[in-house]
């Protein structure tokens, strides 16, 4: 009689698998890939026709400059995506004082670098890196810091205005004298951003808002070229042959395009007309070449990263790592949208690069660095990894900070709070 054979059970433990990265990190991701992508082959088509005129090469300088601070920026976007947040929290004293001994140190004659009658580079040659990026960087990982560690000080003028608006007015002041207004108001509204996130009566940040408004206006009614383009943004077209050309060429490009643009490659306003086309005027030359709908699909991957960052902000675990993705989120969209309304004549030329579009390395590789930030917070925000909070936040002082906080939310709002929900807070503050 035949005896069936019993399956042998195997008691070998399976491999674990790998966990999924959230939604929010899959958007991020392959929204920066889409626009370094599109950036590769706009920075070609804008700047490859008039450097063979200008018998500058093949045509493909700055093509090749770009993808090589591209891959080192996307080495710099992995490391910081997997273990650089833990670092660059606790090393942010020493990045925000050592951006500022550049700062200075490009004010310095003959260390500074000097193009186009702006001094805002420190190197040479090709090697050359602009310290107003490292400082956008350094000032959002300060602000976080100090705004998730003394909460207190978002309830009076006095408290935002000591630490924290002081060194970004100094830092603010050092951009601008550059002169880079530019950078300047990019690093102005991030904060701005930021400061609302934290928490920031709407009262108390309008006058603010209201005092850097005024501070920024005297500034720039107190050089006659400021002044020029101030008013060239009211009408460009009033002297479209000097301080409006190349708001009136940007304009132009756009409008030529139509809807789907004359074709990939095809524009003439890059060529002969268009001032700084592969860098601040980028958006222009894809207006011409790819039309309203290549727009639209730029500033569609724009949008995503402000939905998927936003998102991220609100999944995070700690006061820190929240304020941080804002921060983050809020510095490339600020300054995505400068680029875009200065090209489409709807705010003054300021000359900050379109993220991850324009040709420029010190841009291309701080966002990047931005970029790798957001991501680790993102893959942290949902999954079983352990929180990251700011140092400070470890210690006894700013646990019962927040705790405070948490009382005067509690009681402005006027609500009844459920049982056990300060123990929650307090554990999820432990588990940070």
């Amino acid at each position: 009689m035949a005896i069936a054979a019993r399956p042998i059970r195997s008691h070998a433990t399976p491999a674990p698998r790998r966990k999924a990265k959230p939604v929010e990190y899959n958007i991020l991701f392959t929204a920066t890939l889409c626009l370094l992508a599109a950036g590769a082959v706009m920075v070609y088509s804008a700047s490859s026709a008039r450097t063979l005129l200008e018998g500058q090469g093949d045509g493909t300088m700055y093509l090749v400059k770009y993808l090589a601070f591209g891959a080192v920026g996307l080495v710099v976007l992995q490391v910081l995506a997997r273990n650089g947040l833990e670092l660059l929290a606790r090393l942010t004293p020493a990045l925000l004082a050592l951006s500022f001994v550049l700062l200075i140190a490009v004010k310095i004659p003959g260390v500074g670098v000097e193009i186009n009658g702006a001094q805002r580079w420190l190197g040479a040659g090709p090697l050359q890196f602009q310290p107003s990026e490292l400082m956008k960087l350094a000032l959002v990982l300060y602000a976080a810091g100090l705004l998730a560690t003394t909460p207190s000080r978002l309830r009076s003028l006095r408290g935002v205005t000591g630490p924290l608006l002081l060194v970004a007015g100094a830092a603010i002041v050092l951009v601008a004298s550059q002169p880079d207004l530019g950078t300047a108001l990019v690093i102005a509204f991030t904060l701005g951003a930021l400061l609302l996130v934290a928490g920031v009566p709407l009262g108390l940040l309008a006058k603010i808002a209201g005092t850097g408004a005024v501070l920024v206006l005297l500034f720039a009614l107190a050089d006659p070229e400021r002044v020029s383009r101030l008013t060239a943004f009211m009408n460009p077209w009033a002297d479209a042959s000097d301080t409006g050309f190349q708001s009136v060429q940007g304009q132009i490009a756009v409008g030529s395009g139509g809807f789907f643009g004359v074709g990939l490659g095809e524009s003439v306003q890059k060529v002969f007309y268009l001032p700084e086309a592969h860098t601040d005027f980028i958006l222009a030359v894809i207006g011409e070449e790819l039309g309203i709908a290549g727009i639209c699909g730029l500033l569609f991957l724009y949008g995503l990263i402000g939905y998927a960052g936003l998102r991220t902000a609100k999944a995070a675990a700690t006061r820190y790592t929240q304020l941080l993705a804002a921060g983050l989120t809020g510095l490339i969209m600020c300054q995505a949208l400068l680029n875009v309304f200065a090209v489409l004549g709807l705010a003054p030329l300021t000359g900050v690069p379109l993220p991850f579009i324009s040709s420029g390395s010190s841009s291309l590789l701080t966002l990047l660095a931005t970029m790798g930030l957001l991501l680790n917070i993102a893959a942290r925000s949902t999954s079983h990894l352990a929180a990251v909070g700011h140092p400070a936040e470890d210690r006894g002082d700013a646990r019962g900070s927040r705790g405070a906080e948490s009382g005067d939310r509690g009681g402005r709002d006027g609500r009844a709070r459920r049982a056990g929900a300060g123990s929650r807070r307090a554990a999820e503050g432990r588990g940070g």
